[in-house]
């Protein structure tokens, strides 16, 4: 299995890697920084480069439904890059840094509603959560409740439990539509002191004064007991 390097840092944006397999599927490796989409985050793009320069553009990153492996989608030719060469690993930091921001903004939102999560996307500059929630929302009063928990500067870590752990304590899922995954024999979670713990295999920000400025743009009312609110960036909603 790729050794994962993004769940113990996500800051990374360089490593090296061995290649392990190319196939049509795309390209694997012993270890790397890009993060696979999954838990409504999209995978990494960047590049993958060998010692002969040759470099392969890598359009994103998804797991194997059956092995769970991670695969390097490629738009270019994998003939120059051989299984066993050492490579160098480049994700893109600009836009992986804003997905960090606003999945950690996600958290902030659990914290603030009290209510089972049903769904939710991340894309650039924006997100949203689904909720199991008849009530309304306030927008205004939800926005300055994620703004103060931003401007607070709670930090963040990380920290590992069995799935007897967890099976324990189960209210520390707050989501309906996915489990966290069992495979591995131990669940991560993410910890924002003071606000939110729950298991979590994303990218986040070591501390929620990273986030910036956030309003919430859209409460939607998705079913009889199901509210969908969407979050932007304030400076650019």
């Amino acid at each position: 299995m790729t050794d994962t390097l993004f769940q113990t840092d996500s800051y990374l944006r360089h490593c090296s890697a061995t290649v392990t397999q190319i196939d049509e599927r795309g390209v694997q490796l012993d270890q790397t920084i890009f993060y696979a989409t999954a838990g409504g985050q999209p995978g990494d793009t960047g590049t993958i480069t060998n010692s002969d320069g040759v470099r392969l553009n890598v359009s994103t990153t998804v797991k194997d439904r059956d092995s769970a492996e991670h695969i390097h989608i490629v738009d270019d030719d994998t003939s120059g890059i051989a299984v066993g060469a050492v490579v160098e690993l480049d994700i893109d930091w600009q836009q992986r840094y804003r997905y960090m921001r606003m999945h950690s903004c996600m958290h902030l939102l659990c914290a603030l509603i009290d209510a089972p999560v049903t769904g939710g996307s991340i894309q650039d500059g924006r997100a949203r959560l689904d909720f199991d929630l008849s009530e309304p929302v306030d927008k205004v009063k939800l926005t300055q409740a994620l703004n103060a928990l931003i401007g607070a500067d709670h930090t963040m870590s990380v920290q590992w439990i069995t799935n007897e752990d967890l099976d324990a304590q189960p209210d520390l899922v707050r989501t309906l539509s996915a489990k966290p995954p069992r495979t591995s024999g131990k669940i991560r979670l993410v910890n924002f002191e003071g606000i939110d713990l729950q298991p979590c295999g994303g990218t986040h920000v070591a501390s929620t004064a990273e986030i910036g400025e956030v309003v919430v743009a859209k409460v939607e009312k998705k079913g009889r007991q199901n509210r969908r609110i969407i979050v932007k960036f304030a400076d650019e909603a």
